[in-house]
């Protein structure tokens, strides 16, 4: 049995960001993965939206993506194209990047991090108890783990196992998506129906096609195969086109769920294993790496005994909401989608009012993720929301915000006289950096917000305390966040 602090099933975008995160901690982490190598088959994320392009930028990996991707305004709701281009940002716009290509980056990234991945393989059991989890491999391997994260995709077998209930609701509507070689010339671009959204479109290569082609039956659990999508396309366009030779095909429906909870004793979820839901928006890759990057932390800490076991109930608490959310607008997204006279009423309304400052604002904020913001109690609108990354004047030059998390450390801002702010306890958890910022704070769905004179800052980006010309309350942040004060020699 080979022992290790945490065990990662499944090795796409979430479990490899989950697995840097703890590795940038110390943490002794192992992924297992059921493919052979990093080579994804099939279409799945298209890109990346300005929050996550964030969160890579706060790891000092951001340009590794955005030298491979482009960059495009890719937020939208419902069809409804949202321009952020105005938002307060570094990176005010999406990144057009296949799924294969950010895991390919994730991949190289971690390597460096020398993280071990059990290649080949898949978790195919695992029992509990009080101080670990056993964990079988499907090579009949056992490792032994502090915790077991399952980032295993929406069938996870670690939920499964777990009995972590996944309600939500059944598919209404049913795609097929597929990489294909035509004999005949199709009618290229989008078709919409009153059976749904169809799309034919030339690939790189000249030589093969995509298809997206909604089908006439929904309930179909199999494998989708050859005949399926010809009788799909046929269905729409009366005629299949002569199609063969396909790298791939598989269907996505719009069924909808979320675990009941995100824990059970010690074992966790994350990304798809905990939600899934209608590709809508594009949010499904986004919402996994910031699930990994809100419990990376919480978990080092708990593991490095700095934090109590409690202190994972955060994780839960903060991104159970941001997921329910993103449920809930693909869903209105499905809704909006159908072809009849009553929804394309509805449809050109809501594309009216997002013409409109204040919801156009808003709905791009939260489709781009730049939003979110967890309750971390009454104050400055800054608590619970992602730091902006401004330019900092110190004594050392000029300094990036994001800088400071580059190695997933927290940081205390202090905006104040130098000195003025004693973290004496916390110094070896805590970075303490003495700056000046005159420029104006400014949030993406807000708008400008007071400035602070301190502000605490999270290995997730996010504000944890704000200074309001006091230290008042700064210890029980302190505390909370980043575990007892150290105890001074005499």
């Amino acid at each position: 049995m080979t022992k290790h602090a945490v065990v990662i099933a499944g090795g796409g975008p979430t479990g490899l960001m989950l697995a840097g995160e703890l590795a940038l901690a110390g943490v002794d982490v192992v992924i297992v993965e059921r493919r052979a190598s990093q080579d994804l088959v099939g279409s799945r994320s298209g890109g990346l939206h300005s929050r996550t392009i964030e969160v890579f930028d706060q790891r000092g990996i951001a340009d590794r993506f955005l030298a491979q991707g482009q960059k495009a305004q890719v937020a939208g709701f419902a069809g409804t194209r949202l321009d952020i281009s105005d938002f307060p940002t570094r990176h005010p716009y999406g990144l057009a990047l296949w799924q294969s290509d950010i895991e390919a980056i994730l991949a190289r990234w971690v390597d460096e991090l020398r993280v071990k991945i059990h290649r080949g393989r898949e978790v195919t059991g695992f029992k509990q108890d009080d101080t670990g989890v056993d964990v079988q491999l499907s090579d009949g391997q056992l490792l032994r783990a502090d915790y077991l994260v399952g980032c295993d995709g929406g069938r996870s077998l670690v939920r499964k196992d777990a009995g972590i209930e996944f309600p939500g609701s059944d598919p209404t509507t049913s795609n097929l998506i597929a990489q294909v070689e035509l004999v005949e010339e199709p009618e290229w671009g989008i078709r919409q129906d009153a059976l749904g959204k169809h799309a034919l479109s030339r690939l790189e290569d000249g030589k093969r096609v995509g298809v997206m082609v909604t089908e006439r039956q929904v309930g179909s659990t199999t494998e989708p195969t050859l005949r399926d999508l010809s009788e799909a396309l046929t269905a729409v366009y009366g005629t299949d086109y002569g199609i063969h030779n396909p790298t791939f095909i598989s269907r996505f429906t719009d069924t909808t769920r979320q675990a009941a909870v995100y824990r059970a004793g010690r074992i966790l979820l994350a990304g798809d294993a905990a939600h899934i839901h209608p590709p809508d928006g594009g949010q499904g890759l986004q919402t996994g790496v910031q699930d990994a990057v809100n419990l990376g932390w919480k978990l080092a800490q708990v593991v490095e005994g700095i934090s109590p076991d409690t202190f994972l109930h955060t994780y839960q608490a903060e991104r159970h909401p941001v997921a329910a959310r993103v449920l809930r607008n693909t869903l209105v997204q499905v809704a909006l989608r159908r072809d009849d006279a009553r929804t394309k009423a509805l449809r050109d309304t809501f594309a009216e009012l997002l013409a409109m400052e204040e919801p156009r604002r808003r709905y791009a904020a939260m489709m781009s993720g730049l939003d979110i913001h967890y309750d971390l109690g009454e104050g400055h609108p800054l608590l619970g929301r992602r730091m902006p990354d401004l330019d900092l004047v110190t004594a050392d030059g000029p300094l990036r915000v994001f800088t400071l998390l580059h190695h997933a450390r927290p940081a205390l801002i202090n905006l104040r006289e130098p000195g003025s702010i004693d973290i004496t306890h916390w110094t070896d958890r805590v970075q303490l950096v003495e700056a000046r910022y005159g420029g104006p704070w400014v949030l993406p769905d807000l708008g400008p917000v007071p400035a602070p004179t301190a502000v605490l800052i999270r290995p997730d980006g996010y504000v944890a305390w704000v200074g309001d010309g006091t230290s008042q309350r700064l210890d029980e942040a302190l505390t909370t966040w980043f575990g007892q004060p150290r105890a001074m020699p005499d």
